[in-house]
């Protein structure tokens, strides 16, 4: 499978806010109680304040769900989209996600050497179960102020 594209973030409308910097936007189903929890983890051990966040469920979400070739109607993967307009999906978002964390958990970016295909398999034995498991976010801890103002959409 080709990757996506690259995508023009001022295209579509996701311009450097002078308040959050023009760092990378992590894309997540705003939905699901699991990817709700995994932004509130990046949030408490991010090593800088560089990454946005925006739900899939969003306008930019869809633009962008759209151009990386997923139905922007049913969310079930995270992508992060690149200060550089480059987009990673599923396990190789994830992974790619690392980068942006402090020590020990950078660390997971060895994880990039395992071939996308397995990465893959097990990202989407987890993606199909997600709501069973960890259920909606409707009960998820609201973001503070300071976090509140990088978030998107």
């Amino acid at each position: 499978m080709d990757p996506a594209p690259p995508v023009d973030p001022g295209a579509l409308g996701a311009s450097p806010d002078p308040d959050v910097g023009g760092g990378p936007v992590l894309f997540y189903d705003g939905e699901c109680g699991l990817c709700a929890r995994s932004v509130r983890f990046v949030l408490d051990h991010e090593r800088d304040d560089t990454l946005r966040f925006a739900p899939l469920q969003s306008e930019l979400g869809r633009a962008v769900a759209a151009r990386a070739g997923l139905d922007p109607d049913t969310p079930s993967t995270l992508v992060l989209l690149g200060a550089d307009g480059e987009i990673a999906k599923k396990s190789t978002a994830a992974l790619r996600l690392a980068r942006h964390l402090r020590m020990p958990w950078r660390l997971v970016r060895v994880g990039l050497v395992v071939p996308p295909f397995l990465r893959n398999a097990v990202y989407d034995f987890i993606a199909k179960r997600r709501m069973k498991w960890f259920g909606g976010a409707e009960s998820c801890a609201l973001p503070t102020r300071a976090e509140l103002a990088r978030m998107l959409g």
